[in-house]
């Protein structure tokens, strides 16, 4: 076990090593100059230099990276160039509202799926599988912003259950927790419906295995083999669709953020690059790449702990 968690560890930091590079040579090359974005077209040369030097855009590019991952190491996010504010300050704003909000859609998804994938999967071929396949079809299909938009005019619009957007902050966490609900379940539902049929597909190969029909022959109801073997074994595919769910709804939120107008980290993304705040794109987007990096790690020790093999091998 320990030598399966020390190549996992190595492999997390060369990636992270690998990502940061990348994040900085894109957003880099990417068109503009902030500060002559800050100034507007009719600004000076020697006010657009100056202003370049207060921001340390003057600075050679290898060391605007050293710097910036060093100050990643420590902590030091960086200083926006719009708002004039630290970038940590400002993720941390923002992440107590995507982090809760990305939580609260996995465990809806998660919850909805591995029963709805059981169900199919033990009555295959039945009404019950076919009911599954067509909602989980429609989930697939569906957009999750049209699906808000439904879901803001019944129960926000009509029904009044709900407010339509906004976030009211910490601190009355109910109502916080009642304004994330609603772009909560639009973000879960078409995660459901793709995990649904992930869990269906993995079960029924499982049920066909040689260690399920010798389950049964030892005195085992279907019932009993399916929980107590097959879901177990059926699970590792499983982890790994949760593993990227987790990452997307993390850092794909961005058009939810936008319909419920949450002031989440996607939102802080498409502001910062509309704006050309470099330091808060690159500092955000290597946030997210470390989340699911680290998720992804998560779920290689899930791994080991669901199948002993990968231990042995290790």
């Amino acid at each position: 076990m320990f030598a399966y968690l020390t190549k996992r560890l190595i492999a997390l930091c060369l990636s992270l090593a690998i990502a940061s590079l990348v994040i900085f040579l894109v957003v880099e090359v990417a068109p503009g100059d902030p500060a002559s974005y800050m100034l507007g077209i009719n600004a000076q040369p020697d006010t657009i230099a100056a202003l370049r030097s207060e921001l340390g855009l003057d600075v050679p590019k290898h060391q605007r990276y050293l710097n910036w991952v060093g100050g990643m190491l420590v902590g030091d996010f960086g200083t926006s160039y719009t708002y004039r504010s630290p970038v940590s300050d400002m993720v941390a704003d923002r992440l107590w509202i995507s982090l809760p909000l990305a939580i609260m859609a996995l465990c809806l998804s998660t919850i909805i799926a591995i029963p709805a994938g059981v169900l199919a999967a033990s009555r295959r071929g039945k009404m019950a599988d076919a009911g599954v396949m067509t909602a989980t079809q429609l989930g697939v299909a569906i957009p999750n912003f049209w699906f808000a938009m439904l879901l803001v005019a019944l129960f926000a619009i009509k029904l009044r259950w709900f407010p339509s957007g906004g976030f009211p902050g910490w601190d009355n966490p109910v109502k916080a927790l009642i304004a994330l609900t609603l772009p909560a379940v639009a973000l879960a539902l078409p995660q459901a419906a793709i995990l649904t049929r992930v869990m269906r597909s993995s079960l029924i190969d499982i049920l066909g295995e040689d260690f399920m029909r010798t389950a049964r022959a030892k005195g085992l109801t279907r019932r009993q083999a399916l929980w107590r073997h097959g879901l177990r074994n059926a699970l590792i595919p499983v982890l790994t669709i949760i593993g990227l769910q987790f990452s997307f709804l993390l850092a794909g939120a961005i058009i939810i953020e936008q319909v419920f107008y949450l002031p989440g980290l996607g939102r802080l993304v498409f502001q910062s690059i509309s704006q050309r705040d470099l330091i808060v794109v690159e500092s955000v987007v290597m946030l997210l790449v470390f989340a699911v990096i680290t998720v992804n790690f998560i779920v290689d020790l899930t791994y080991a702990l669901a199948d002993p093999r990968l231990r042995r091998s290790a």
